[in-house]
């Protein structure tokens, strides 16, 4: 899935990149659920296919909003981690959880995730910030 600029609109160059659903979700899972495997990424419960999900994380590399790296623990596995771009977008998730926790039929443990992280502001947006760093990017 490579994107493609048609304007210089920055909301449109983010939209070719993140547009769709399964790039917000696989940044979701990698932020929220601690995924880093590709294996990982299959089981969520949104069920995206191998194929969309390789297009997608490749896309992402591609991009610079992940990295992709040998597993130490593991040598015929890939582990995905976070780019500072990707920490970047925490913020968006957490404006989309908190609209999706009061305006549709959300989970409501994690639309209380949502509403604290929003309401906690841009202290808990940074001090969220500052933990996916040490996990994503001090590991690389």
């Amino acid at each position: 899935m490579a994107t493609r600029e048609r304007s210089g609109c920055p909301i449109s160059l983010s939209l070719e990149l993140l547009g769709d659903r399964w790039t917000l979700l696989i940044i979701r899972d990698l932020v929220f659920a601690g995924k880093r495997h590709f294996r990982e990424f299959l089981q969520s419960d949104e069920g995206i296919s191998s194929r969309t999900l390789s297009e997608r994380l490749q896309t992402l590399v591609d991009e610079g909003i992940l990295t992709r790296g040998e597993d130490p623990t593991h040598g015929l596995k890939a582990i995905y981690r976070l780019t500072e771009a990707g920490i970047d977008l925490l913020p968006v998730l957490a404006t989309l959880g908190a609209w999706g926790s009061r305006h549709r039929k959300a989970d409501d443990r994690l639309a209380r995730i949502a509403e604290e992280l929003a309401a906690g502001g841009a202290p808990a947006l940074e001090r969220m910030r500052e933990k996916l760093r040490a996990e994503h990017i001090t590991q690389a």
